[in-house]
């Protein structure tokens, strides 16, 4: 299966949606600055990570996911 949903997009479009800055994110998930750059470079991340950044967002990055693998069957997958 191909990969559908590239989440550092989706994070770093939403991280500038409300308006914050990597160096904000960075802090509250504990990593390097630089290291948020990477992250949305990435098309997969850990969950761990990835429950990380929800939480400090205040988004359920997993219902992507989630919402995806409920369409899997209408898209013949």
């Amino acid at each position: 299966m191909k990969d559908i949903v590239h989440i550092g997009s989706l994070i770093q479009n939403e991280l500038r949606r409300q308006d914050r800055t990597n160096r904000w994110l960075a802090e509250r998930i504990n990593v390097h600055p630089r290291t948020i750059n990477k992250i949305f470079q990435k098309n997969v991340i850990d969950t761990q990570q990835l429950l990380h950044i929800s939480y400090a967002m205040g988004v359920d990055f997993f219902e992507v996911y989630s919402k995806l693998l409920k369409d899997m069957p209408k898209l013949g997958m």
